[in-house]
């Protein structure tokens, strides 16, 4: 047992003294450290509660009751922003710089939305918001106002239905057309007066023109938002177009071409000949009749061209002519043989008519079975499309020079209106005081044969009468079928005639040809609208076209120029006409049943229709392509390379050698954002708001920490 003693006792006393101190000391420590904690957390929560006292509860008006919808990342998006549907204008480049639009530099251009009819001053760069009929006005001041154009960050532009019964006129090209390429010297003269030139100027900033679907959608984005808006937003658009060439500091086609930031402008022409020409006979060849007309068209907006009147009605004119010549029998038997071809390229100087006569000084397969000391004459269907006046339909003959074979295709012009009376079809030769052939292919062929014979039948005598001339709003309203029907017979019976060689063609067989009128109808249907647009029947009978709007612009060369080319590389618009000519001017095989899935066996024979349904036919046809792109460059070992201008080649020495640069995407959304000046309130609010809650904090616990060494 252990004994009582005092002093061992006095010794456990202090121990628990001591130990007494210990445990407090414990609980103050403790303590601290959560309040240290607690302080923290109340400093973030406070700084969290800032943060969506002013953003959540003023969220930007796209996210309004819609939360409930949002599942996903996409779903934010779509919420979020809103993808508007346009055509853009694109940097082009030359020799000598660069026009067209652009991004001014490698990032996407964001700007607040402002309409220009609000519009007196630019406080801030903005997008403008214009409708169509505005447009020549806000350009007009762009040029004009350079104080303006500097705070001009892209450019709106809307659709508007009927806009050519409103408008006087719109040309965005010059009022004489390509004029270093006249074979004459007046280049002063105005064929286009209401030309303004503002497609051949260079932008830095993006233009779109919306289609209708995107101005629904901008409307109804902008409507919504108007609504709901709050004095700290605005409504902005984004534009993602930047240019390859822009990035890399290329601005002329021989610098892109080099570091391969652009392609050359160009595509395939087509030829075809009615009949078939037989290149292994040994009968000498006949005088060739070459009629020809364009199929590209040139705009301010890249696929937006249509070129109604100038100068599509001229090629539906061609198409329906020989249309109309292939049902007639003995073709073969006439004095002259008749050619057919559609150039490309030709508003971007006359690529494929240019093109065309060099593949054939090199005698090259794409023109094999054509001689150019064999063509005689050369007759262009130009403009025919707005003929048509008080009833009459009214063509007007252009020539150059008084030879004896432009002489008699004038007859057999008269000759062919005269056997059309009931039409009321009048012909007439162009003024006198004119100085010479308006802009047309046939100044190519005149450049390289002064003596040849020529005609370019248009629907207008001194100046255009189409006063869209290369613009967007060049479409099917601004032509007349009955003005087409009317040239493509006066064209197919002239061409009758000039072939017989005969002094009087009977009557009878120049009734028998007749142009199909519903062939014309659905030619405008499929070649000048969307709807059906080359969805139509006729060209589903012949391709499986990419999209259903055809685009009539020249497009750029993908790949080595070949005369028999890739058909994923060739445009729509060519390979209908392709096979549309091929089909209308064969000769049908005897055993015509199978396919073409592994070629045509005869040496003379194309498959056509092969993109439908896989199989194909062959038939005899003299049809083919024919590179279209400037003669001064050459493709050599994958690389385009530029040749220095040949003092024998007048117009390769004025080749402006056209390109159009890459990019990697071109799109255009718009969003609702905060101010900038808002966002700084914000921000400063936050700050202000962080530092008197940490000096809060801090403060108690100051206050806290004395109190609890007291106790």
């Amino acid at each position: 047992m252990k004994s009582h003693n005092p002093t061992n006792q006095e010794s456990e006393r202090k121990k628990l003294r001591r130990g007494s101190r210990r445990k407090p000391t414990l609980c103050i420590s403790t303590f601290t450290f959560l309040a240290r904690v607690y302080s923290t957390m109340a400093l973030t929560v406070l700084s969290l509660f800032f943060f969506l006292f002013f953003t959540t509860s003023n969220l930007p008006s796209c996210f309004s009751g819609q939360s409930s919808s949002i599942e996903s990342v996409p779903d934010l998006q779509n919420t979020m922003y809103a993808t508007v549907d346009g055509y853009p204008c694109v940097r082009l480049l030359n020799l000598s710089g660069s026009i067209g639009c652009a991004n001014p530099g490698r990032d996407k251009v964001v700007a607040p939305i402002v309409r220009f009819e609000n519009v007196d001053k630019l406080a801030e760069p903005s997008a403008i918001l214009v409708s169509a009929d505005e447009f020549p006005s806000l350009f007009t001041r762009i040029s004009d106002d350079s104080s303006f154009a500097i705070k001009v960050s892209g450019v709106l532009v809307e659709p508007k239905i009927d806009l050519q019964n409103n408008l006087k006129g719109f040309s965005p090209d010059q009022k004489f057309p390509q004029a270093q390429f006249a074979p004459y010297h007046n280049t002063s003269y105005e064929w286009n007066p209401i030309g303004s030139g503002i497609m051949w100027k260079s932008y830095d900033f993006p233009v779109f023109l919306l289609t209708e679907s995107g101005s629904k959608t901008l409307q109804e984005f902008v409507t919504k938002n108007e609504d709901k808006k709050k004095a700290y937003t605005s409504n902005v658009a984004e534009f993602d177009m930047v240019m390859q060439t822009v990035k890399s500091g290329t601005h002329d086609s021989k610098s892109c071409l080099k570091e391969s930031t652009c392609l050359p402008l160009g595509g395939y022409s087509v030829w075809s000949s009615l009949p078939p020409i037989n290149t292994s006979s040994l009968q000498q060849s006949k005088p060739i009749l070459l009629t020809v007309a364009s199929m590209d068209s040139a705009s301010l907006f890249r696929d937006k061209n249509l070129g109604a009147d100038s100068p599509i009605s001229g090629l539906i004119a061609l198409l329906a002519a020989v249309d109309a010549l292939s049902y007639l029998d003995g073709l073969g038997d006439l004095s002259k043989q008749l050619v057919f071809a559609v150039f490309t390229g030709e508003a971007w100087g006359y690529l494929g008519s240019r093109r065309f006569l060099e593949e054939l000084d090199m005698h090259s397969d794409a023109v094999h079975g054509l001689n150019h000391t064999l063509i005689e004459t050369v007759i262009e269907i130009g403009s025919v499309g707005k003929g048509l006046s008080q009833g009459v339909k009214n063509f007007f003959a252009h020539t150059e020079g008084d030879s004896s074979a432009t002489s008699q295709t004038l007859i057999a012009l008269k000759r062919s209106q005269e056997s059309l009376l009931s039409e009321n079809i009048k012909i007439a030769s162009a003024s006198a005081s004119n100085p010479g052939i308006p802009p047309s292919s046939l100044m190519t062929f005149l450049e390289k044969n002064p003596a040849i014979s020529g005609v370019v039948l248009e629907d207008f005598d001194s100046v255009f009468v189409n006063k869209f001339y290369h613009s967007h709003l060049d479409d099917l309203s601004n032509v007349n079928s009955s003005a087409v029907v009317a040239a493509a017979s006066l064209v197919a019976r002239t061409l009758y005639v000039l072939a017989s060689e005969t002094e009087d063609v009977p009557d009878s067989t120049l009734a028998s040809i007749n142009v199909n009128v519903s062939l014309v109808e659905q030619l405008m249907g499929c070649l000048l609208d969307c709807d059906p647009g080359l969805s139509c029947s006729l060209a589903k009978k012949y391709i499986a076209p990419a999209s259903s709007c055809p685009s009539h612009y020249v497009g750029v060369i993908l790949e080595e120029p070949s005369s028999t080319p890739y058909t994923g590389y060739i445009n729509d618009v060519p390979r209908f006409i392709w096979n549309f000519l091929a089909d209308r001017t064969s000769i049908p095989r005897e055993n015509n049943s199978s396919g073409c899935q592994q070629g045509c066996k005869g040496r003379h024979e194309v498959c056509i229709k092969a993109e439908v349904d896989g199989k194909g036919v062959c038939v005899l046809s003299t049809t083919r392509y024919v590179p279209a792109y400037s003669t001064r460059l050459k493709f050599e070992s994958g690389v385009w390379n530029l040749l220095p201008p040949n003092s024998s080649d007048k117009m390769g020495v004025v080749d402006p050698v056209w390109t159009e640069s890459n990019w990697n995407s071109i799109g255009m959304r718009v969003y609702t954002v905060q101010n900038a000046s808002y966002d700084r309130l914000v921000l400063l609010g936050g700050i202000t708001l962080t530092i008197f809650a940490y000096l809060a904090i801090a403060t108690a616990r100051a206050i806290f920490s004395k109190a609890m060494k007291r106790d």
